[in-house]
């Protein structure tokens, strides 16, 4: 399969994975061809990628890290709990959330197993899922990434499992914000993005008097906007004065954020979020945690077109978990023309040749 742009895919291209909402359910089956209709219809649910078949990447396999029995109860967990606590919030109750550290360490001990069975790098692009709500997927994949790199820090059970909930929690302070700002289908004025702000001190108050509810998780809600130069919210700490756990899933919540689909921009590939984390690196972000989140999460998704220094054109059928800057790559075009018969690289065995650009707006290269 390969991964193109649906602005660029041909008409009558053949759809190669299944399209899912939040509750599991399948919108648009693989293996339709792709009308022009259905192609609108798919951005206009927020898709701008998608997978095609294609006879050259047949044998390519696309894995989800996440199993989709494992998202579709994480979503409806974290749905349902959040649900719960802004109606209580609402009617001015204390919020009873005892319950919640069960639901939710089963949710982590799933996603843990699933991330630990994984071979690859993380790779959550969001080409196959329509969110009814973007907190609630939001939530989840912030978790995917923030217990893959805490993985990969070495944390022990006790600590993943207490960053874990903090991720899971990071942004429940917003279900005190109004819809009306929450849900604005457009960049949020200097007052809006005011009110916005006031989630992180919100969901700390919510969490740190809850029992079973880690008091770190209560402080992953209230840190997870700073900064370390001291630009961000709601205290304006700096460096060792914040948490190490919410270093971590301030990492992970810009890059979900920035390659995710909102209403007013279309959503970043993976590579171009890591870029964007490195040009905050040692300023407003942990250099080495971001360095390590490079090598956590798949840099160059599967099946995607890219240009190598040489000039060669070439589309990522494998990644190394090693070093996801180096995937192996499937040569079809050399010297401009396509190649009668192409061929696998492996870019960790050739160390002079590395990836230039990436053609994800393309269908197809001639």
């Amino acid at each position: 399969m390969r991964l193109v742009s649906v602005k660029h895919v041909e008409s009558g291209a053949t759809l190669g994975r299944d399209i899912y909402n939040d509750s599991g359910q399948i919108l648009l089956f693989r293996g339709v061809a792709l009308t022009d209709r259905l192609k609108a219809r798919l951005v206009g649910m927020g898709i701008y990628y998608i997978y095609i078949e294609d006879e050259m990447t047949e044998d390519v396999v696309i894995e989800s890290v996440i199993r989709e029995d494992t998202r579709h109860k994480a979503v409806q967990t974290i749905k349902e709990e959040f649900k719960a606590i802004s109606v209580e919030t609402k009617l001015n109750k204390t919020i009873n959330l005892d319950h919640l550290s069960k639901s939710f360490t089963s949710v982590i001990d799933s996603l843990l197993k699933d991330i630990k069975e994984n071979q690859d790098a993380l790779a959550m692009l969001q080409e196959a899922y329509v969110h009814d709500n973007y907190i609630f997927t939001h939530s989840l994949n912030v978790t995917v990434y923030t217990l893959g790199l805490a993985m990969k820090l070495g944390y022990s059970s006790k600590k993943l499992n207490e960053i874990g909930v903090g991720a899971l929690l990071h942004d429940v302070g917003k279900v005190s914000v109004p819809l009306e700002v929450l849900n604005k289908p457009g960049r949020l004025n200097d007052d809006e993005y005011e009110i916005i702000k006031t989630h992180a001190m919100a969901g700390y108050d919510m969490l740190r008097g809850v029992p079973n509810i880690p008091l770190l998780a209560a402080h992953c809600a209230l840190q997870h906007h700073e900064r370390i130069d001291g630009s961000g919210y709601p205290r304006r700490l700096k460096g060792e004065h914040i948490h190490q756990y919410a270093k971590i899933i301030g990492i992970a919540d810009v890059f979900d954020a920035v390659t995710s689909h909102r209403v007013y921009r279309k959503p970043m590939l993976p590579h171009e979020g890591l870029e964007l984390l490195y040009s905050g690196a040692g300023q407003i972000f942990d250099k080495k945690l971001v360095e390590t989140f490079r090598e956590t999460i798949s840099i160059y998704p599967i099946g995607l077109t890219v240009k190598l220094s040489d000039g060669r054109m070439a589309i990522v059928v494998k990644q190394n978990k090693q070093m996801s800057t180096r995937p192996v790559v499937r040569v079809f075009n050399e010297n401009g023309q396509r190649i009668k018969h192409y061929y696998d690289i492996d870019l960790m065995d050739y160390l002079d040749v590395t990836i230039v650009e990436t053609e994800a707006t393309l269908a197809s290269v001639k």
